[in-house]
Order: structure tokens, then C-alpha cells, then sequence
């Protein structure tokens, strides 16, 4: 079989017939480490949800296809020439003449991408309900990333923002790239913008991407606490939620069979993906599938680093328990006190490529400016909590929410999680 051309063959969008049938995004190209969860955090980048996929590895070339569908609630349009694009830009090089794909990094021709430049755009204006999520929309639509933020908010009502921010284009060193910046900006921030900079982030700015204030002891026993994971689980387990992860090793010769049932959500398979991805487990042949009453069924013929079954029970359990707490709590929400303030905090596992979960903050602003609530202070950092990075977003919803009554704390943790669960619409995964 001939080599693909990257542009037209490596990646396919195939729209459905009528409306409201899937869209058919099919990949095939060399395997490389991890292909498939950087695939999967791409497509939910993009604000799609997967329905169903199928994928075939023989550890050199793999074959992927996945039917989605747009999100149809407080997204823009799907981009997807863009989607293709950098779908495109994800795959391996395929190797001339047959070469084999492994001996492509040796030469030099399949070299990691390095860390992207970091920029500081910072703007000030007097801030209105819903303004972070409409910069915030404006920097998704632009691919550009936000790193970290700095939000502040003075007495007379005025906002001062800082966003450490890098370009999937790799062009906001530009003139024309700025102006574009610039122009967008400007149609949300309006007339009361008095200052809009965009300049390369100096040394001593980007040592800020690793400062962060501390989290209290009582927050990471709120947030992080086993036990509570375990109480969520027998809760479920409960409920037609059910979630089941087993493995088997009796139906395959060569491969462990990982068979998951459990309730759909925004970000299932990238969460399990990158599970598996973080574990060191590879996918030969993968199957998933969303059904009609909210239910996902997974089906993951895997192996270790070394080629070999999973047959140590040790390492199965482990396996097992770290994909039920992924699925379970992908995310951490929780409000609580601090100072004056009502404090918002949303935590994601950082994957240990050190890629954070996409859109979460995009997610986080949209529920807060449904919910018709202010931000009054907003930051992103990492924090390590039992030898694990998670990035933490810290938002204060202003000095007279702290006396909120239980049913608004409640609608608020509700109201913010079902955004980043997929709540708000059906079929998610």
C-alpha cells in the first residue's frame, strides 16, 4: 500500500447527509506514543463530542475513526478546515520508501515540537457581567492558549487583566497577528478600553507561569481527598450511573482486555485516553460507544511497554482504580471561603506530558456569566498534590458573595460543573 499524501489522505471529514447526522473524522497514519489522547484532547478542543470510534494499531501504522458531533450550546461554529489542519499537524511524518517510522526521530526528521513562546497581553476597562468569558471566547477563536491569568477588579469598577497566553499559529510575533488580536479584542472590551499591549514575556514574567498562591490544608482535603472519591462511587453504584472497569486476560492471547460501562460526560475518552497514556499502556485495538440513554461502553484490548499482557494483579488493580477516579471526579469543584471572598476552585489532572485539560476556563467563565456573576479576582496555576500536578483555577466571585445562602453555593458548584461535565447537553463524550 502506497504512502499517503499528509493533506489529503492522513486525515478525512466526512459530513453526514442530513442534519443532525455525525460527522465521520477518519485518520490514518504512522502510530507514535500517545497519538490517540493527543487526538482526543484535540477534538474536545474543538468543542466536539464523540459518539462513537474505532481505532487499529499494529505498532507502526494505525487507523482511527471517529463519528462526533458539534456541541450545540454557547459554542461558535466548528472550524473544520482548521480541525483538519492541525489534526494533520498531530500525525507523524509518514516514512519515504517504505523507510520504517522509528528511524525517523534518529534522523532527525520527526523531532518534538519545543516549548511554544509565551506572550503577556494585558488590557484595562471598565469591567460588565460576562466580560472574561467574551476575552476569553476571543483567545479560544484566535488558538491562542491561555497559560495563566491574572484578573483584578479596582473599587471604581475598573478591570486590570493579565493573560499569559502562547499561539498554536506560532505568529503572534507578527505585526499583522497582533492587529488581529487587537481588533477582536477591541469589539468586546468596547469603549472603555484605555490600554490593550501585546509583548513578548520576559524571563522574570514567565517564572510567573510557576508561581501560585498556596492551597489551604482544609481545600485540599475538600478537593483532593480520597475518600470522598470512594463515597461518590458507592453512591453511583447506586444509580443507573454505574460505573464498571474490569480487565480480562482469558479472551485474547496477546492483549489484556480493559472493559469499561459507565455514564457519559464531556472529555470521557480523552479522560480515558489519557489515563491510559499517563499508565504506559498501549492500545492495539480500541471501541467505544455512547448510547442513547446517557450509558458509554468501551472496549480496549491493551498491552504494557514491553509488548506483554497486563498479568500482574498488583498493576491490574491499580490500573482499574485509577480509571474509576478519572471517570468519576475528572475534574474538582468546590466554593468556599476565603477572606471576604467567595472562592470558586476548579482543579484538572495535569497529563504528565504536562498538557493541561482544554477549555476548562472558556467552561468556568460561560457557567459564571449564565449564572449572571461577577468575577472580582481570577488565576491560574499548578499545584503539586501527592507527587500528582494538577492545574488549579482560583476565581472571586467579589467581597459581598461570602454570604451566600447554601441553595446559591449549591446552584453556583452546579451550575459551573454541569458546563464542564457536558450537563447541559445530552450525549457527551
Amino acid at each position: 500500500m502506497g504512502i499517503p499524501s499528509p493533506s489529503d489522505e492522513v486525515v478525512q471529514i466526512v459530513h453526514g447527509d442530513s442534519a443532525g447526522d455525525p460527522t465521520v473524522v477518519t485518520v490514518s497514519c504512522p502510530d507514535k506514543t500517545g497519538l490517540g489522547c493527543d487526538l482526543c484532547r484535540l477534538v474536545l478542543l474543538f468543542g466536539l463530542n464523540v459518539l462513537k470510534g474505532d481505532m487499529s494499531t499494529d505498532g507502526r501504522w494505525c487507523y482511527i475513526v471517529l463519528w462526533v458531533a458539534a456541541s450545540r450550546r454557547g459554542r461558535p461554529p466548528v472550524a473544520w478546515d482548521l480541525l483538519k489542519e492541525r489534526l494533520v499537524d498531530l500525525c507523524p511524518v509518514p516514512a519515504p520508501f517504505g523507510v520504517d517510522s522509528a528511524y525517523l526521530a534518529a534522523a532527525g526528521l520527526q523531532e518534538p515540537a519545543g516549548e511554544p513562546q509565551v506572550f503577556l497581553l494585558k488590557f484595562c476597562c471598565y469591567d460588565r457581567m460576562g466580560l472574561l468569558h467574551d476575552v476569553t471566547c476571543v483567545l479560544c477563536e484566535m488558538e491562542l492558549t491561555i497559560r495563566r491569568v491574572k484578573v483584578s477588579t479596582t473599587p471604581d469598577g475598573r478591570v486590570m487583566d493579565l493573560f499569559f497566553i502562547t499561539d498554536a499559529r506560532e505568529l503572534l510575533h507578527t505585526k499583522s497577528r497582533r492587529e488581529e488580536a487587537y481588533e477582536k479584542l477591541q469589539s468586546v472590551l468596547g469603549d472603555s478600553v484605555t490600554s490593550c499591549e501585546i509583548e513578548s514575556a520576559t524571563e522574570d514574567m514567565s517564572s510567573c507561569l510557576q508561581a501560585s498562591a498556596l492551597l489551604s490544608p482544609l481545600v485540599l482535603e475538600q478537593m483532593f481527598s480520597e475518600v470522598d472519591v470512594i463515597e461518590e462511587q458507592s453512591s453511583r453504584s447506586r444509580s443507573d450511573s454505574r460505573l464498571s472497569v474490569t480487565m480480562d486476560n482469558s479472551l485474547s492471547p496477546a492483549h489484556t482486555l480493559i472493559q469499561i460501562q459507565c455514564g457519559d460526560h464531556k472529555g470521557l475518552l480523552y479522560d480515558i485516553m489519557r489515563t491510559v497514556k499517563d499508565c504506559n499502556i498501549q492500545i492495539s485495538y480500541g471501541r467505544f460507544y455512547a448510547g442513547q440513554k446517557g450509558r458509554c461502553e468501551v472496549d480496549l484490548f491493551a498491552v504494557q511497554s514491553d509488548g506483554k499482557k497486563i498479568l500482574d494483579q498488583q498493576k491490574q488493580r491499580t490500573m482499574c482504580s485509577r480509571l474509576r477516579t478519572e471517570l468519576l471526579r475528572p475534574l474538582r469543584v468546590a466554593l468556599v471561603n476565603r477572606g471576604p471572598d467567595a472562592e470558586l476552585l476548579v482543579a484538572n489532572p495535569v497529563e504528565v506530558s504536562g498538557k493541561g485539560r482544554p477549555l476548562v476556563f472558556y467552561d468556568i467563565t460561560l457557567a459564571l456569566k449564565n449564572l449572571h456573576r461577577r468575577v472580582f479576582l481570577a488565576e491560574i496555576g499548578r499545584h503539586v498534590v501527592d507527587d500528582r500536578e494538577w492545574e488549579v483555577y482560583r476565581v472571586h466571585l467579589g467581597e459581598d458573595d461570602h454570604e451566600l445562602s447554601c441553595s446559591v453555593r449549591s446552584k453556583i458548584v452546579d451550575g459551573v460543573t454541569n458546563m464542564l461535565m457536558g450537563a447541559i447537553d445530552s450525549l457527551y463524550i
